[in-house]
């Protein structure tokens, strides 16, 4: 198989989501990675196994993440086993999402360090040596990624979310008043733009005589398109984390 496509889904999806997906990527296998782990330790063995199996059978091979299934990808995956990566709603920075959620349960770093694992109210279990991994394990990212996110992520903040863009050279793509899940059926269009106009047939032009739609971020000159109430709105490229 010349390419191959895995998708890696979030917490609480599956690996059946990869169906959505096979009519995006028409020309490819698509595989939806049935993963167990639920920590960067056990993804750094379980991914980086199923990868290297997946990666004998291919000349390329494309990643589809999303949410905590981005995240588990960023810290065991590399550009040997990966050419090129859709994240989307990626969870790009864990000790801040953890230590957001800690202010959100009210709970010191003190407290944790002492009792090690804390049940929260809104369904998270904080734990201590999630926290010290993720702070020794800094993230090293080296693959062509494109990324989708919506606006009112309530996981990731946009200041976040450009900032790992500006470093990794990523590009960003914003839906406005888009959320962390994408599941309605306007959130789902767009998701389908996105990866339609961005595979490499398209990566110029597409059918619609614009080239990817929405807010992006990069080291690429010139603009891209907006689509925002079916419409193409041009916004410059070149900002910079928290602007």
């Amino acid at each position: 198989m010349e390419e191959i496509v895995v998708y890696v889904h979030g917490k609480g999806g599956s690996a059946q989501e990869a169906e959505h997906y096979k009519a995006l990527f028409p020309d490819c296998e698509v595989i939806g990675f049935d993963y167990h782990a639920q920590s960067p330790w056990e993804a750094t063995e379980e991914f980086s196994g199923f990868f290297t199996a997946v990666r004998k059978r291919c000349g390329k091979l494309t990643l589809v993440a999303n949410s905590i299934g981005a995240f588990l990808s960023l810290s065991s995956l590399n550009d040997k086993l990966v050419d090129t990566a859709y994240f989307i709603s990626p969870v790009v920075d864990m000790e801040q999402l953890i230590c957001n959620m800690m202010q959100w349960a009210d709970i010191s770093e003190a407290e944790l360090a002492e009792k090690l694992e804390i049940p929260t109210t809104f369904g998270e279990t904080l734990s201590w040596k999630y926290l010290c991994y993720v702070r020794e394990h800094p993230i090293s990212w080296k693959i062509p990624t494109r990324i989708l996110y919506g606006e009112k992520d309530a996981l990731t903040s946009m200041e976040t979310i450009k900032a790992f863009a500006e470093k990794n050279n990523a590009e960003l793509t914003v839906m406005p008043g888009g959320e962390h899940w994408f599941h309605t059926k306007e959130q789902m269009q767009f998701l389908d733009h996105w990866i339609k106009n961005r595979r490499p047939c398209n990566e110029t032009e597409n059918k619609d005589g614009f080239a990817s739609p929405a807010y992006s971020s990069g080291n690429r000159a010139g603009s891209l398109p907006c689509l925002q109430q079916g419409r193409a709105v041009r916004i410059p490229l070149g900002h910079k984390a928290g602007v």
